[in-house]
């Protein structure tokens, strides 16, 4: 099977446990070119340890995980068992994070924070680096702003830099937890019109969010999680108009109280 055709993330069977606390009890995903996937669920639900373990920022005890053609990790006798330091890296390279609470660098410019790791980690050219920079910035509705530091931009500001910086790593697939849980109100409308915007482009984002009404709008398929497994899935409006298991109408329910 040729990549293109390959789904560009897939979990297989994913356990993870922190002591005897098991948070993820075999979770399966695949997410394919264009897709964008919306995980929804209470907090403790395991969404955000499943982002973890899927970027590589934990790693988990069972199961397979793969970007493309790079096996990352494949399951051995029952034990998670992870590629080399090269495996690691060009996995690394096919996916961008961005976290609730931007993560952005406060001494550096907005630009530096941009341009930094394309040419740190992928040893790009600098000239070729803040050209494309500069296009996604403007693309952000950041134009102007490239010579403030963080501290100067509102937090919806800091949130489109953090993703024009996740872009300029040219990944496959954009993972998002919670992008505007920091944000109030009017600021989270900002973000949430860049992700629509990117999912207008065909751009394949995984994006864990409580913002039920954008996740049936921007999504094509909503995942619901409950106690570290995938309750229920299917495409956005169905689930949230027509959920068919009792505990995903319990948790919508909750959330129109």
């Amino acid at each position: 099977m040729s990549e293109s055709k390959l789904p560009v993330v897939r979990l297989q069977d994913v356990h993870k446990s922190f002591g005897d606390n098991e948070v993820l009890k075999g979770i399966s995903l695949e997410v394919n070119k264009g897709e964008v996937v919306a995980i929804i669920g209470a907090s403790g639900g395991g969404k955000s340890t499943l982002l973890r373990c899927a970027t590589l920022l934990e790693e988990f005890d069972r199961g397979s995980l793969s970007y493309g053609d790079v096996q990352v990790a494949q399951d051995v006798d029952g034990h998670a068992q992870y590629g080399g330091k090269k495996v690691i890296g060009a996995a690394k390279e096919k996916f961008g994070l961005v976290f609730q609470n931007f993560n952005l660098f406060p001494h550096y410019t907005v630009l530096k924070n941009v341009m930094d790791a394309p040419i740190c980690v992928q040893k790009r050219d600098k000239q070729e680096v803040e050209k494309e920079a500069r296009a996604i910035l403007a693309r952000m509705g950041l134009e102007g702003k490239e010579d403030l530091v963080p501290c100067e931009l509102s937090g919806g500001q800091q949130q489109r830099v953090a993703i024009a910086r996740a872009l300029c790593m040219n990944p496959t697939i954009l993972f998002f937890d919670e992008p505007t849980s920091a944000l109030d109100p009017e600021l989270t409308q900002e973000v949430l019109r860049v992700i629509r915007f990117l999912a207008s482009e065909h751009m394949t984002m995984v994006i864990v969010t409580h913002e039920m009404g954008f996740a049936r709008d921007v999504a094509d398929r909503i995942i619901f999680m409950d106690g570290g497994v995938i309750v229920e899935e299917g495409p956005a409006e169905e689930l949230i108009t027509n959920p068919k298991h009792e505990r995903t109408r319990a948790f919508l329910s909750k959330l129109g109280d």
